[in-house]
């Protein structure tokens, strides 16, 4: 089971020490359910892009601007329902954030080519 606490503050170090200010790694890879936890350093964000079928992002550590959606600023501990818009998310400080997402539908193939896991 993964450690949260100890996760956000290597994911944090590296961030802080990444050219690009960011830092993640899958934890949970679940058929279509994803969980990756990712750290930015402050004023640096993942661009624009599209949203997966259903996701959230619950802040663990610092405060994020999610773009794209209203701009809704998240502080630690707070979860929050990504829409279908394209969007991006800006460190507004140094965080670090669990992003949970349902990569498809029932009775569609995962996005990104990946074929349905059959046991």
């Amino acid at each position: 089971m993964p450690d949260l606490t100890a996760l956000t503050t290597s994911h944090l170090e590296a961030a802080r020490a990444d050219e690009y200010g960011r830092s993640a790694e899958l934890l949970v890879r679940d058929g279509v359910l994803r969980q990756t936890i990712i750290a930015l350093r402050e004023g640096a964000e993942l661009a624009e892009h599209n949203a997966p079928h259903a996701a959230s992002i619950q802040v663990l550590v610092g405060r994020v601007r999610v773009t794209g959606e209203g701009e809704p600023v998240l502080s630690s501990g707070e979860l929050h329902t990504l829409t279908h818009q394209r969007h991006a998310v800006a460190a507004l400080e140094d965080s670090v954030f669990l992003l949970t997402t349902v990569t498809s539908q029932p009775g569609e193939p995962p996005q990104g080519g990946e074929r349905p896991e059959h046991g």
